[in-house]
Parts: structure tokens; C-alpha cells; sequence
């Protein structure tokens, strides 16, 4: 059973190593293994960006982005004046592209990006991981995005991120194993949350901590502002 520790990024002890060291549950690596042999037979090379991140590295990453050390983005991708921003603006400016450490999907093992990695040889040009390279008729991804869009569900897969719902921004990129990510999703414990959190010197905590159950809400479950 999946316990606090492993859906806050804390123990990894759940997962497995699933394809040159990225770690899944060992049911989501059989089912992705499954989609990628699939879309190999119809030519697409569907390949993992990153799988599971724990606390720590995604904590990394908020630290950089609260602290202006790398450029914060808005919906359409271009990059926003970090010093014109207030700290409530600063912190939606984050969530929007980069999970709050202990909330992020890829801490429970059921999710992950993915790319073709043969089209993205073949382009040439720097892989960004950005909207443009799944949905533009040229991108490097478009055919997989499109193949993802007929076949991932076969194999319990959907795209928690299809959309931009007000919450987290639109990530062709990303799946979900639903079966297993559904359950994290019940098990969910924002006490214990709230408790972590409250232990790390993490960038705009009093205000995380003032707006919790919302951003919960609005990212974690992406219900955006509905």
C-alpha cells in the first residue's frame, strides 16, 4: 500500500528501475513498456524524459525559481520580469509550470514524460520540452502526441495536463497511469503535508502555508478555477 512518505516524494522504496534508471511502480513500468512496444511497431520511438522526482530534487527546483535563479514563465511560454512580480504573483508564476515539493505527480511512481526520441534526433534542433514540439504540425512530437491521443488510454495512461484549465499549464508530454494515480489521488494527506512542509526552509512558505487547501485544489487536483 502507498504510504504519505511515498506520495511527498520522501521514499521511493514503491518503485522499481524501469528503462536507463528512471523509476516507476512495477505496474506502470509493465504497462508503459507495453505502449512503448506498440508505438515502436508504428514507428514512433516513445521514450521517457524523466519518470519519478523526489522531494529533495523537486524542492531544487523550487528554491532556483523562487529565488529568480532560473526564468519563470507565463501560459504562452515567454518568460516574465522576475523583479516586477509580488510574492502571490511569484508563486502562481511557479505552480503553473513546476510543482510544489510534496505535490508533484511524479512523486508517487505513476507518472512521467515522454518524447520521440528518434524525430528529436533527426530535427536537430535543442529538445525543449514545450508545448510547440507536440503541437505544431512540425514539431519533432506532433506524431506522437497524436498517437498518444488515439492509443495511450489503452494502456491505462491519460494526460492529467491535456489542458489549460486555470491550474497547471497545458503538457502534452505527461502521462498518468490513472489506475494507480487515481488512488494516490484518494489517499492524499494534506495534514502530513502541511506537517512536511512546515519543516523545510522552502521559498514563500508562510504564504504556501496561508493558501494551502487552494493551491491543493487548484494545481495538485488541477481544478484550475473551476
Amino acid at each position: 500500500m502507498i504510504t504519505a512518505l511515498n506520495l511527498m516524494g520522501l521514499d521511493d522504496s514503491h518503485l522499481v528501475e524501469c528503462q536507463f534508471q528512471h523509476k516507476l511502480q512495477p505496474q506502470v513500468c509493465q504497462a508503459f513498456n507495453a505502449m512503448q512496444k506498440a508505438a515502436l511497431a508504428d514507428g514512433i520511438d516513445c521514450q521517457i524524459v524523466s519518470a519519478y522526482r523526489g522531494f529533495a530534487q523537486q524542492l531544487i527546483i523550487w528554491q532556483k525559481k523562487w529565488a529568480g535563479e532560473k526564468v519563470l514563465l507565463d501560459i504562452n511560454e515567454q518568460a516574465l520580469v522576475f523583479s516586477s512580480l509580488n510574492e502571490e504573483e511569484k508563486l502562481h508564476a511557479i505552480l503553473t509550470w513546476s510543482a510544489l515539493p510534496g505535490t508533484s505527480r511524479h512523486h508517487w511512481g505513476t507518472d512521467l514524460d515522454v518524447y520521440d526520441r528518434a524525430s528529436v534526433k533527426q530535427c536537430g534542433a535543442p529538445f525543449q520540452l514545450v508545448q510547440s514540439e507536440y503541437q505544431d504540425p512540425d514539431g519533432p512530437c506532433f506524431t506522437l502526441n497524436n498517437w498518444l491521443d488515439k492509443h495511450a488510454e489503452n494502456f491505462g495512461f491519460i494526460r492529467p495536463y491535456q489542458t489549460y484549465k486555470g491550474g497547471v499549464a497545458a503538457e502534452p508530454w505527461h502521462l498518468s497511469y490513472h489506475p494507480l494515480a487515481e488512488e494516490a489521488v484518494q489517499v492524499f494527506d494534506i495534514v502530513a503535508l502541511t506537517k512536511r512542509l512546515s519543516e523545510h526552509n522552502i521559498g514563500g512558505l508562510h504564504l504556501i502555508l496561508d493558501n494551502l487547501p487552494s493551491i491543493y485544489q487548484r494545481y495538485v487536483l488541477n481544478k484550475g478555477h473551476s
